[in-house]
């Protein structure tokens, strides 16, 4: 067995490496957390247990929580739809790759969302929502593996499949792989836990503690060892 196949491969994006991907896991958990405590119990991230309250509001004849479970839902496609077209359209900028524009996006948006009171809860969940969409859509693979920085399910799926080939084949790479997926599901966790002991101190400013995170992400982009594609 080869100890090079566990180091960072000199030609990577550094927007795909597990360093990168850990940063944003920790941010997309405590994204998560702060918008479910602190702007209404509305999920950032998991839009599926959005749809879940929506339908069980709407079943029930209360429209008004439909509409603030609904936006966040909209606006989190919207965000997929955003991240597609920065892609497309700014994937040859020379000064920035195309990640770090969307991660500079994501950073303003939540900035802007710490100032927001709790009556603005529909605007702010809308923006974060918005915000986590473009993270997932445009940060898809850590060191070559297809991941999700703001949410487990799929995560958790591709890690036990990956335990489960180790366990017929014995490949190491496969264990490897696994390790990958539970790593960033346990990040995800440390961020969510993080914000929830953060939010009794520094309340709807706890989002700001993302921006520090994504920052650093999109400072740690410039470190590349060679040129790269932009539409990796």
């Amino acid at each position: 067995m080869s100890f090079s196949r566990f180091h960072y491969h000199p030609t990577r994006q550094m927007s795909e490496s597990l360093l990168t991907a850990a940063i944003l896991s920790v941010s997309g958990g405590l994204q998560d957390v702060y918008t479910y405590v602190s702007r209404g119990h509305v999920f950032a991230n998991a839009q599926t247990g959005n749809i879940v309250l929506m339908s069980q509001d709407l079943f029930s004849g209360d429209f008004g929580k439909v509409i603030h479970y609904f936006v966040p839902v909209l606006f989190f496609s919207l965000g997929v739809a955003a991240a597609t077209f920065i892609r497309q359209k700014l994937q040859d900028f020379d000064k920035l790759h195309w990640r770090q524009i969307v991660v500079i996006l994501e950073i303003v948006l939540l900035f802007s969302v710490g100032f927001m009171p709790e009556k603005l809860n529909l605007i702010a969940n809308a923006m974060v929502s918005f915000s986590c969409a473009m993270q997932v859509q445009s940060f898809r693979k850590v060191n070559n593996y297809a991941f999700a920085s703001t949410m487990c399910i799929g995560n958790i799926r591709s890690g036990m499949e990956a335990l489960c080939s180790y366990h017929q084949t014995h490949n190491i790479q496969t264990l490897y792989k696994s390790f990958h997926y539970f790593g960033i599901i346990l990040l995800f966790a440390l961020g969510a836990g993080f914000g929830s002991i953060c939010i009794p101190v520094l309340g709807m400013h706890t989002i700001w503690i993302s921006c520090l995170l994504l920052s650093v992400s999109f400072l740690m982009m410039f470190i590349q060892e060679e040129e790269q594609d932009k539409d990796q």
